[in-house]
C-alpha cells in the first residue's frame, strides 16, 4: 500500500499473503486522505521485495507510487530509450515508472506535476495497462487505449452528498467497502480524485483503437460477481457451459466443475443437457493459480495441494468434467489422472473456452507458443496426453454469444488476432513442432502483474 497524508506518501509492501504482510499494528500507522494498494503475483522475473508493488519514485516535491496490472509490449525499447540496463529493471512496472519520472522534466514548466508528466508519458507507452497512481495531494486511474484491462470507478456515500471516491480493477471490490460502483474507466481515459472530487480526461482517443478487454475476464481472471460492460461474470460463465452442451453432449452420470471458474460452466453444461450437477473437487483456497508456474513439476504437485477428490462422488461414474481452459497442459493431465485414482469410469472434458494456441503478451504468462498444448496437438493428441476418454472446447462464436457482445475482445490467445504489434519471433506458425511436454521451460520475460 501507499498512502499520502497530503505532504508525503508512505509506502509498506512485502511478499506473501495480505493478511500476513498488514496487521492492525502496521495499518496504524498509515495515516491519510490518499491511498492504492496492489497484490501481485509474479508470472516471471522477481518474486521478492522489489517485485512487490506499488513501485515508488521520488520525484518533483514528494514523488509518486504506481500500481500496474497488465504487460507491455514495448517494455525492452523504452528501457534502451531510457537507459535502463538490461537486469536492472525489476518489472516492466519499473520501466513504466521511470519513464513517468523522467517525463517530469520534459513537462517541467506545467503546474499539475503528475498529471503532465502521464500526459508525456502514457503515449509512448504500448500494450496492457490499468494504472492507479498517487502523488500528495491526488489518486490517478488510467486504463490503456485498447481496454485490454478492467478499471472502474465507485463512490462512498450519496450522490448527492459523496463521501470519498474508490478505483478498482474489479467491481466487487466496491462491494466490500460498501461503495456504489459508478462506472467503468474508458479505454485512454485518465481520472484524477482530489479534494474537489472527481475529474476526466483523455490522454488518447480511440481513433485507431477499438475497446479490446481481454475475454479471459469472462472466461477465467475475473470474480463470478464482478461485472464487465455491463455483464455480471457468472452469468455469463453459465450460459457458456449451456452452449457448450448443445455443441458437444456426451452420455454420463455427473457434471462437476473445476473449481473456481469452471463451477457455473457446469452449472449451466448440467442444465442444458440433463444430466444432473455435483461436487466432485474441494479447493484449498490458499494455493494460487498454478498454469502461471513455469515448471510442469511444480504445476502438477500444485494440483494436489489445490484440488482433492469427494472420492464417494466420483466412485464408479462416468463424469463430464467442465473446466476454464487448458493451456500447458500439466495441470489437467494430473486432474484427469485423479479423478480416475477416485474411482472414475469415464472422464470426459469439456472446455469453456476454445483452444488456447497463441502466447498472450498483455497480462497472462503464456509468452511461448510452443508450450502451448493445443498449438502443437491435435485434439485425438490431446485426449491420448491428458488419458481422458473425450475432449472437446467451446466454439469461439459461442463464446461470443454467451458474453453477448460479438465484438470489443482481445482473443488473441484463441484466435492468433493480435490488435497491437507484438515480438514476431514468439508468434511463428508452428507446422510440425516438438510435442509440449517435451519443450524447453520459456525463458523469463519482463513481468505485469
Amino acid at each position: 500500500m501507499a498512502v499520502s497524508d497530503g505532504t508525503s506518501i508512505t509506502v509498506v509492501k512485502d511478499t506473501g499473503l495480505v493478511a500476513s504482510v498488514f496487521d492492525d499494528r502496521t495499518l496504524h500507522g498509515l495515516n491519510g486522505e490518499y491511498a492504492i494498494g496492489h497484490t501481485r503475483y509474479s508470472t516471471a522475473g522477481a518474486q521478492d521485495w522489489a517485485g512487490a508493488q506499488p513501485v515508488f519514485r521520488s520525484i518533483g516535491l514528494n514523488g509518486f507510487a504506481l500500481a500496474h496490472n497488465g504487460n507491455l509490449t514495448n517494455a525492452a525499447s523504452l528501457g534502451d530509450r531510457l537507459g535502463v540496463l538490461p537486469g536492472l529493471a525489476v518489472s516492466d512496472s519499473d520501466i513504466l515508472a521511470e519513464l513517468i519520472a523522467q517525463s517530469f522534466a520534459e513537462a517541467s514548466g506545467a503546474n499539475d506535476g503528475l498529471a503532465a508528466a502521464l500526459r508525456v508519458a502514457l503515449p509512448m507507452v504500448e500494450g496492457a495497462f490499468s494504472l492507479t497512481l498517487l502523488d500528495a495531494e491526488r489518486a490517478f486511474g488510467v486504463r490503456d487505449p485498447h481496454g485490454f484491462r478492467p478499471l472502474c470507478l465507485g463512490r462512498l456515500g450519496s450522490a448527492d452528498a459523496p463521501e470519498g471516491w474508490v478505483l478498482a480493477s474489479e467491481s466487487p471490490a466496491l462491494d466490500v467497502i460498501g461503495a456504489t460502483f459508478v462506472r467503468e474507466i474508458l479505454p485512454g481515459e485518465m481520472v484524477i480524485i482530489d479534494k474537489d472530487g472527481v475529474s476526466s480526461e483523455f490522454y488518447a482517443t480511440n481513433s485507431e483503437a477499438a475497446e479490446n478487454l481481454c475475454i479471459f475476464e469472462f472466461v477465467y481472471f475475473a470474480r463470478p460477481d464482478t461485472r464487465l460492460r455491463g455483464r455480471e461474470v457468472h452469468g455469463t460463465r453459465r450460459r457458456m457451459g449451456e452452449l457448450l452442451a448443445a455443441e458437444s453432449w456426451v452420455e454420463a452420470d455427473m457434471v462437476m466443475g473445476v473449481p473456481d471458474s469452471g463451477v457455473p460452466a457446469a452449472e449451466g453444461f448440467s442444465v442444458a443437457s440433463g444430466i444432473p450437477f455435483g461436487q466432485g473437487l474441494v479447493k484449498n483456497r490458499y494455493i494460487g493459480r498454478t498454469f502461471i508456474d513455469p515448471d510442469p513439476d511444480a504445476r502438477a504437485k500444485a494440483v494436489r495441494r489445490k484440488l482433492n477428490p469427494l472420492r464417494e462422488n466420483i466412485e464408479g461414474k462416468r463424469l463430464v468434467v467442465v473446466d476454464d481452459s487448458i493451456v500447458r497442459g500439466t495441470t489437467t493431465r494430473a486432474l484427469v489422472k485423479m479423478l480416475k485414482d477416485s474411482g472414475a469410469t469415464e472422464v470426459h472434458l469439456r472446455i469453456s473456452s476454445p483452444p488456447f494456441k497463441w502466447p498472450c503478451f498483455y497480462g497472462i504468462d503464456t509468452p511461448v507458443r510452443q508450450d502451448l498444448l493445443a498449438a502443437t496437438h491435435s485434439i485425438d493428441e490431446i485426449v491420448d496426453y491428458l488419458g481422458c476418454d473425450s475432449l472437446a472446447y467451446i466454439t469461439i462464436d459461442s463464446l461470443r454469444e454467451a458474453i453477448g457482445l460479438a465484438d470489443g475482445f482481445c482473443d488473441a490467445c484463441l484466435t492468433g488476432d493480435y490488435p497491437t504489434s507484438v515480438p514476431s519471433t514468439q508468434t511463428v506458425t508452428l507446422e510440425a513442432g516438438p510435442r509440449a511436454d517435451d519443450l524447453p521451460e520459456p525463458q523469463p520475460a519482463l513481468p505485469g502483474v
